[in-house]
């Protein structure tokens, strides 16, 4: 009986081993399952923190490589860039260039597509004399719009200066057609075709500088300029028309009377004089080549006057013996 108590609790024993060793298996296998899933979310948080790191470090690279980028286009910004340029605007008027270009060139950071503020900075920097950088200005302008006819206009006045005369032509022309498909209270008509039509008189295409001085002249809006008459009449002494030119003479003395009549100083009458007195000297050369001699002595008397009252004792001099030799 012995024996059977014992062989039964040998083998619940045994049994009960067996369940011992079934649940140590189930825990050493569970042990290694939790620590594979602790390695798997240890590895996840790293990426997780690297790939944060990376994300802020590319940012800051950004933001050292190019502010503008950074710039967030807000209302407040937009309102920000508008009155630095404004800003900019008046500085330039009051000759104060160094704040101009930190104004103008903060309105562009903080808005990069402020076309308008390319556009003054460029006239700024041709005012200075940076032709390099009014150059960049001005093509950054087109490239941002090709139908800006202002930015055209004061290209072609900058090629003028570096005497590009065919890319000052090739600027006049694209300013011109653009703005005849897109005006604006900036330029005027009657300016554009009266710089085409000096570019064409120092091209020494007369007809063409005639056509375009004469649309210039035909043009309602505006102040009609002095200058263009005298440009147009040269045009017309070129080829021959010397009545048309002593016309445009007389014209171009009877809008320096009126300006004369608005001016200031003495600084800008003086000046007014002087091209009177010239454009009087000029027409009475034409009227002496087409043989009215009656017409150049009263030219040559009125240059004269202009001559004495201006102080200017050797044109005045030079002026009265020719008289004489008409006596």
């Amino acid at each position: 009986m012995n024996k059977k108590i014992t062989k039964k609790t040998q083998t619940k024993t045994t049994a009960v081993r067996g369940v011992q060793i079934k649940t140590s298996e189930r825990a050493s296998r569970g042990a290694s399952s939790w620590s594979i899933s602790v390695y798997v979310y240890w590895f996840i948080i790293l990426f997780f923190i690297a790939a944060t790191f990376y994300i802020l470090g590319r940012s800051h690279i950004t933001a050292n490589t190019n502010p503008v980028a950074e710039t967030e286009i807000t209302e407040e910004n937009l309102m920000r860039a508008g009155d630095y340029y404004t800003r900019g605007k008046s500085e330039i008027l009051a000759g104060d260039m160094d704040s101009a270009f930190a104004d103008l060139t903060a309105a562009i950071v903080a808005d990069e597509n402020m076309i308008d503020a390319y556009i003054l900075r460029g006239e700024a920097y041709m005012q200075v004399g940076d032709y390099e950088a009014s150059m960049t200005d001005f093509n950054t302008a087109l490239a941002m719009d090709a139908t800006n006819s202002i930015a055209y206009y004061d290209r072609s006045l900058l090629n003028t200066r570096l005497e590009d005369f065919d890319a000052a032509m090739n600027d006049i022309n694209n300013a011109i057609a653009a703005y005849v498909a897109k005006p604006n209270d900036v330029l005027q008509l009657r300016d554009l075709y009266a710089k085409r039509g000096q570019l064409n008189l120092w091209a020494k295409n007369w007809e063409g500088a005639i056509v375009d001085y004469t649309n210039s002249l035909s043009r309602p809006e505006g102040t009609v300029s002095a200058t263009v008459y005298a440009d147009r009449a040269e045009a017309y002494t070129a080829v021959g028309e010397y009545a048309n030119a002593i016309n445009d003479y007389a014209s171009a003395v009877r809008v320096i009377s009126e300006q004369i009549q608005g001016t200031t100083t003495v600084e800008q009458k003086e000046d007014l004089s002087m091209h009177a007195m010239t454009y009087f000297e000029k027409s009475a050369g034409l009227n002496l080549s087409i043989g009215n001699v009656d017409a150049a002595k009263n030219d040559l008397e009125a240059a004269y006057a202009i001559a004495a009252t201006l102080n200017d004792a050797d044109t005045a001099t030079r002026l009265q013996k020719l008289i004489e030799a008409l006596q």
